[in-house]
């Protein structure tokens, strides 16, 4: 058991000091490998920002029957009496949201108090908002209904309120994929960039392996070092892609801070949580030594 650590922790140094024999070249490397790296945490951090939104948002088909400005103040409870009283099954409840309360809502919203304040009278109309139960069908179904509901009295308009939410929630399943065809794309080129490392220092140290395979070395031996080397520089290129975009989310806040003040919001885009980030250095690592030894094994046979 003490021969086999002696034997790692030597594999350890050997590493360390093939990184450190060419520093300039091994802060190279691993700079590019950092970059590339950093490209799917940025992505990452962008996605984690904007899951609240789209995890608060329902998918579930609603409308909102907007009554006419003029129409009688009774007209807005008629009409949710008729939608009440529809009997289809796929309406999942039904309100009346009067003007008084609209334009109080909209006051208590920083946006829209100046300048709701400078009109002479409340220029919105009651409103029926219907929610539909969640169904294969649902979206059809509150469509029908909306056409047929257009030609009620005193109706000015029907809207469907859920198309842009599931626009929004397929734009957010696109970015997820591309971010994983990018995390693919990355860690290939992180791998190459491996492969190309470990056979550049095989092949300068052919007489050296050969050497040491003439007094004994075992395939295990020889090729340990290349293994620790392949892991260390995966661990470092995280390591050092974490710093980078650590500090490339720092202008980005700054755009967005500016851009949230004029919406009257907030938006910060963070680093990934530490139990997500530990997984994939770990993966990473791993990655970078199968890399390592398969280039080894393909470059020592002499």
């Amino acid at each position: 058991m003490n021969s086999l650590l002696r034997q790692h922790r030597y594999a350890l140094g050997i590493a360390l000091q093939r990184l450190m024999r060419q520093p300039f070249s091994s802060l190279a490397n691993l700079c590019i490998m950092a970059l590339a790296l950093c490209l799917p945490v940025l992505g990452a951090a962008i996605l984690d920002a904007a899951r609240p939104v789209t995890r608060d948002l329902s998918i579930t088909p609603e409308l909102t029957i907007f009554m006419k400005v003029d129409a009688p103040r009774e007209a807005g409870t008629q009409v949710l009496e008729r939608v009440r009283n529809a009997q289809d099954s796929s309406i999942q409840s039904a309100r009346l949201v009067t003007k008084e309360n609209a334009l109080a809502s909209l006051q208590r919203t920083p946006g829209w108090r100046e300048a709701l304040a400078v009109l002479p009278d409340n220029p919105l109309p009651d409103a029926i908002t219907v929610t539909f139960a969640a169904g294969p069908n649902a979206t059809d179904t509150a469509s029908r209904l909306a056409e047929q509901w257009k030609a009620w009295p005193d109706v000015d308009r029907v809207q469907l309120d859920s198309a842009w939410m599931q626009r929004l929630e397929a734009l957010a399943s696109t970015a997820r994929i591309a971010l994983l065809l990018l995390a693919v794309a990355v860690g290939l080129v992180v791998l190459a960039t491996v492969f190309n490392t470990v056979r550049m220092q095989a092949l300068t140290q052919r007489e050296e392996i050969a050497v040491a395979r003439l007094v004994g070395a075992t395939e295990s031996f020889v090729r340990r070092p290349f293994l620790y080397q392949g892991a260390l520089s995966g661990l470092l290129a995280s390591l050092l892609a974490l710093v980078f975009a650590a500090l490339a989310l720092r202008p980005m806040n700054s755009a967005l801070t500016r851009l949230a003040q004029s919406y009257d919001t907030t938006i910060s885009l963070q680093l990934p949580a530490l139990a997500d980030l530990l997984p994939a250095i770990i993966i990473t690592a791993a990655l970078c030594a199968l890399a390592a030894r398969w280039s080894v094994t393909r470059h020592t046979r002499f």
